[in-house]
């Protein structure tokens, strides 16, 4: 007899992230922006994209992590993987987002650029700087040369670690590199530049790949229209906002106790079915994830800064995060976490092709083990949210648990996990 509840393939394998999030959700600057992606596909393509590059554009910016209190900045890293008919050139919006600021300080470094010249443009422009690369291998061709590998670099500027220059008659630090990345290719060219899985670079780029193949569309821009227009609004308030954050005094970005401590629970309860799955390799994704999921928490937040804001309260004792904000920068980097799990499994195997089949975490699996023991249906539906798991589909996920014996209704919305 066919099962009712059986739960279709595709829904444990909703990899996507934008379709989860209310356009209005986001920061006003970029939602007529992301209007201008079609599919499902190009709105995550566009929305890492976005993210990385304002990232880019926000000086005196940072929060503290970790026992020691480090600074952090909000600067990604990412690598967007998919075949040549899968829209990413949709991510070279990003770059006409950051045009304005680009022209009035230069920001945007060539990844076509040998160690020393990297070096020399990024002690220029003061540690800070935006690599936009729409061909994963212009980078790892030129880094086929030693003279021009700068792997090395990328990864200390991912943690914002000293990047030190040695020559006989001259030698330089810079202390607190700010390098925001962001790389589209095949997937031969992501294996390119994180040949393996012990490879330090991995776990700092953060990953998306788009399965997805693009439609034909066989409409035609009229004149005037297009995303020009758009895109001119968005970098002009990009602008503004780097503006007011470089003629600011470094401001501190903050969670707030209850959200700080849900990170930390949240990843704590993955991290042991991440390894059980995956292998301990993998370690250093989750726990390198808490700061990504901080930094995207720290760019909408920004995002939202109004020119009105310069001498309020609000700037002067620090940027705060909204539950919204929070929740949705945790529900991308959960998303973000499924991604690179499938990115670690396709640099495990042997096949190179353009894009491999994704084998994503079975992520009804994944939401049933980060249930406490005992839960509310309320406790499940706000777990369920921050995995991007719709509504409806969490529901149904809930009936089967009972009808396979994994958990047990206890009373009206209040369940145990079987023993």
């Amino acid at each position: 007899m066919t099962d009712k509840l059986s739960i279709p393939a595709k829904e444990e394998q909703d990899l996507h992230i934008a379709k989860h999030i209310e356009p209005e959700a986001l920061p006003a600057i970029i939602q007529p922006v992301m209007a201008l992606a079609q599919s499902d596909a190009e709105k995550d393509m566009l929305l890492l994209s976005l993210l990385t590059a304002a990232g880019s554009c926000m000086p005196n910016l940072y929060f503290r992590y970790g026992l020691t209190g480090k600074k952090y900045y909000p600067n990604l890293q990412c690598f967007i993987v998919g075949s040549a008919a899968c829209g990413k050139g949709i991510a070279n919006l990003a770059l006409e987002l950051v045009s304005k600021v680009h022209e009035a300080q230069p920001l945007v470094i060539a990844g076509d650029s040998s160690y020393p010249g990297f070096y020399r443009q990024l002690e220029k422009q003061n540690g800070r700087g935006y690599i936009h690369e729409s061909e994963g291998s212009v980078i790892t061709d030129v880094w086929r040369s030693s003279v021009a590998n700068y792997n090395t670099a990328l990864r200390k500027a991912a943690e914002h670690e000293p990047i030190t220059r040695n020559r006989a008659n001259n030698s330089s630090v810079i202390a607190c590199p700010q390098l925001s990345v962001l790389l589209t290719g095949t997937f031969s060219q992501y294996k390119a530049l994180v040949p393996s899985i012990e490879n330090g670079y991995f776990s700092r780029l953060l990953t998306l790949i788009i399965n997805d193949q693009q439609a034909f569309n066989h409409q035609y821009v009229e004149p005037g229209s297009g995303s020009n227009g758009v895109m001119r609004v968005a970098a002009e308030r990009l602008y503004g906002l780097y503006e007011q954050l470089y003629f600011a005094k470094p401001m501190e970005f903050r969670l707030s106790d209850e959200q700080r401590a849900r990170l930390g629970q949240h990843l704590e309860n993955a991290y042991p079915m991440l390894m059980r799955l995956l292998g301990s390799n993998f370690h250093s994704v989750v726990l390198r994830m808490a700061v990504q999921i901080e930094r995207m928490a720290m760019i909408l937040s920004a995002l939202r800064i109004q020119s009105t804001d310069r001498f309020t309260d609000r700037i002067q004792t620090g940027l705060h995060c909204s539950d919204a904000d929070y929740q949705t920068a945790e529900m991308i980097g959960n998303k973000l976490m499924l991604h690179m799990a499938a990115a670690y499994r396709m640099i495990k195997g042997t096949e190179q092709p353009s894009v491999p089949a994704i084998q994503p975490i079975d992520q009804r699996q994944m939401l049933l083990s980060l249930l406490p023991a005992e839960f509310e249906t309320k406790t499940l539906l706000e777990e369920a949210k921050a995995q991007g798991i719709p509504r409806s589909t969490v529901f149904r996920w809930n009936d089967i648990w009972v009808q396979q014996g994994k958990i047990v209704k206890l009373q009206h919305g209040i369940y145990k996990k079987a023993i």
